[in-house]
């Protein structure tokens, strides 16, 4: 069975020329969505993913209909060519069908596993230079020492509530807690 597969980001975009293009390519139920390509979480790409089995057809319009990210568009029609599920891309000239689709869809994923490497070469290499000039990652701590201070001061005073010194000192509830359990914890 062939698949078809419509999707905008916005309610007020029509899906209308999709619709048209898929049928004309001999879909024989479409499915529709208006959410964004960015949402791993989309119901209608769920259930049509449910329902494709070994010989079926999926068509979408453009890559993009059925992801926004490279990398998982691979892993899903790596996903469907093991299970025997054939993958178009309308508009993007892309069947995995034929020998050529296939190549060219390599060829995709090999530029995505090198974006994936140059990324983390990226990554690794920035937080090697912030670690040599003696940066920190990760979050700020919220609390300074002379804050941490003034909190167990008006705790141990006990004129103000927690939410009063939690206002006062701007900082959250769980802040405040871990502090003063810090300070039970040195004793």
């Amino acid at each position: 069975m062939k698949f078809g597969y419509a999707r905008v980001s916005k309610n007020e975009q029509s899906l209308d020329v999709q619709i048209k293009k898929l049928t004309d390519a001999g879909c024989e139920e479409i499915f529709q969505e208006k959410i964004s390509g960015a949402k791993d979480d989309r119901p209608q790409l769920k259930i049509l993913m449910g329902k494709l089995r070994k010989g079926d057809t999926l068509c979408v319009v453009r890559l993009d209909r059925l992801g926004r990210r490279m990398i998982k568009l691979v892993e899903v029609i790596n996903d469907f060519k093991e299970k025997g599920i054939e993958f178009v891309s309308l508009e993007n000239n892309l069947d995995t069908s034929s020998h050529m689709g296939m190549l060219l869809f390599n060829i995709c994923a090999a530029f995505s596993e090198m974006e994936r490497e140059l990324i983390r070469e990226r990554v690794k290499a920035g937080l090697d230079s912030a670690r040599q000039q003696g940066r920190k990652s990760g979050r700020p701590k919220a609390l300074t020492e002379d804050k941490a201070e003034a909190i167990r001061s008006l705790r141990q005073a006990g004129k103000m509530s927690v939410k009063k010194i939690c206002e006062t000192m701007k900082v959250s509830r769980s802040v405040f807690y871990r502090c003063i359990n810090v300070e039970c914890q040195g004793n």
